[in-house]
């Protein structure tokens, strides 16, 4: 059975900037890599409010940079998924792929986040290509452009808003004739005049010609009329799902299953298991906020093995 001190679950940047420092600390880190190594960057395009990269960079490509970066000093890679993980005493033994087993004396875990899709035709197929699931990282591409925004949570209105600071209209569809956000987060969007309604739609296609999404098919749920909404670009805004389904029972989960931490660190519930990036991230859910919380974890790991933890891991979490 393989042996390591430190085994990451995640190639993120989350995961891969604690891959760089714990290599650098001389600690040779194993990295468990998915089917899609990088995370959710490798789907996006142009990467411009990463710091170092004037003219921005592909998301594939600072993934790529950064793989190589913790190869360097020594990171190892392994192409699986965890499937599993003995948490009850140390070394924690890993399960890869259902049927690999590796020990670890401690585990972080960086598996990120899946934003929720709608499932309908022209969705994934123009990711990047028009439509994102990220107001802050791509509103900046649509200056004096319409788009839509699909949902009526906190999280749907406050990327419509963000939107009106580039955009020249933006459409909320919901699905519903009510909103689910908040008062003042409703008041606040429509206050704002560059914000449409399309409520009680349920959006059927996106549209696309030569790569450019164009419109949006949406069918009024009462009347069953149909109808093409024009837009430059389609967001969505209906939640994310943490990649935890493997940690149920193992460590503590929030309700909506993020890795619950320690206050200011990336300690989860049981000693010797950390969490960054995504995963346990409910509100920023940025490549930089995901890199920092990587190095922190990484840290947090050096001082736990060499004994020097800061924190009493018998208190709870939620003191």
């Amino acid at each position: 059975m393989e042996k390591h001190k430190v085994v990451i679950v995640g190639t993120g940047p989350a995961g891969l900037t604690a891959a760089i420092y714990l290599a650098r600390a001389d600690m040779n880190p194993l990295v468990i890599e998915g089917q899609e190594p990088g995370g959710q960057l490798t789907l996006t395009t142009e990467v411009e409010n990463f710091p170092g990269f004037i003219e921005g960079i592909t998301g594939p490509e600072l993934m790529d940079n950064m793989r190589k970066q913790a190869e360097r000093f020594g990171a190892t890679f392994k192409t699986g998924w965890m499937t599993d993980v003995q948490t009850e005493s140390r070394p924690f033994r890993v399960t890869v792929n259902g049927k690999e087993e590796l020990e670890a004396e401690a585990l972080i875990i960086s598996t990120g986040a899946s934003a929720r899709w709608l499932g309908v035709p022209g969705e994934k197929e123009n990711f990047g290509q028009g439509v994102s699931t990220c107001a802050t990282c791509d509103g900046f591409f649509y200056r004096g452009r319409k788009v839509v925004v699909v949902g009526g949570g906190d999280s749907a209105m406050e990327e419509a808003s963000f939107l009106t600071k580039f955009a020249d209209e933006v459409t909320v569809i919901h699905r519903r004739n009510e909103l689910r956000a908040s008062k003042i987060m409703q008041n606040r969007a429509k206050e704002n005049q560059k914000i449409k309604w399309a409520l009680n739609k349920t959006t059927t296609e996106i549209l696309s010609d030569n790569g450019k999404v164009t419109g949006v098919k949406v069918v009024d749920n009462d009347s069953g009329e149909e109808e093409v909404i024009e837009t430059d670009g389609f967001f969505l805004a209906i939640g994310h799902i943490p990649n935890t389904a493997f940690l149920k029972d193992k460590i503590e989960l929030d309700e909506s299953g993020y890795v619950v931490v320690k206050p200011g660190t990336t300690k989860a519930s049981v000693p010797g298991i950390f969490a960054c990036g995504d995963v346990q991230d409910v509100t920023y859910k940025q490549a930089i906020t995901a890199a920092g919380t990587g190095c922190m974890a990484a840290l947090d790991v050096e001082h736990y093995l060499e004994g020097e933890s800061t924190l009493d891991w018998s208190q709870t979490l939620s003191e």
